[in-house]
């Protein structure tokens, strides 16, 4: 539904007036500070909570908070805000969560990549292809799927050696991904590997 839409339950929708949109944005401003207010709680669940949810309000208030948290002591909370700072699209995060490709859990790092495919940035095109080669699968996965995103052609040589990964999921999304850079390249007709020399 439009932001400037609101269903009254059984009389169908209506454009909100502008006091009932200023209404609705401060009730969303106040929302992301609580769950902003919930990234700092002791108790891990609110954390996590509070983490996935910003995501949602794509609220760039909600940017360095989530930044903050790519450093919280459970990597549940970590992996989520990579992912939220990602569905919220502020290049903000670019650095941090190039950065969080390095970490030695492979939750943060499949959350970070996951987050740069939504930033669309070919900035992390490099380090996104270096993940490719990821000993975890959901790692390899996700940057195979991320760099689908990002469709920089720079990729395409990873991602067709990324065909021939032990993992049926690795070899799908690579497959996908270099698909998407083909049809933003505007070609329409993709092989599902490489051309034969």
């Amino acid at each position: 539904m439009a932001d400037a839409e609101i269903t009254a339950a059984g009389a169908g929708s209506r454009e909100l007036t502008p006091e009932e949109m200023a209404a609705e944005a401060a009730k969303k401003k106040q929302r992301v500070q609580r769950l902003i207010a919930l990234l700092k709680d002791s108790n891990l669940n609110f954390r996590w909570h509070a983490a996935e949810a910003l995501g949602a309000e794509h609220d760039t208030d909600a940017v360095e908070p989530l930044i903050a948290a790519l450093h919280d002591p459970y990597v549940d909370v970590q992996w989520l805000a990579a992912k939220s700072l990602g569905q919220i699209g502020d290049l903000r995060a670019l650095e941090p969560l190039l950065a969080a490709t390095t970490s030695e859990d492979k939750w943060l790092r499949a959350g970070a990549a996951w987050g740069l495919g939504k930033l669309r940035d070919s900035r992390a095109v490099d380090r996104l292809i270096i993940l490719l080669k990821d000993k975890k699968t959901r790692v390899r996965k996700d940057a195979a799927w991320a760099l689908g995103s990002i469709a920089d052609e720079r990729a395409v040589p990873g991602l067709t050696e990324a065909l021939n990964d032990m993992d049926e999921s690795v070899r799908d999304a690579a497959r996908k991904a270099l698909s998407d850079i083909n049809i933003r390249r505007g070609q329409t007709n993709v092989s599902a590997g490489p051309k034969p020399a």
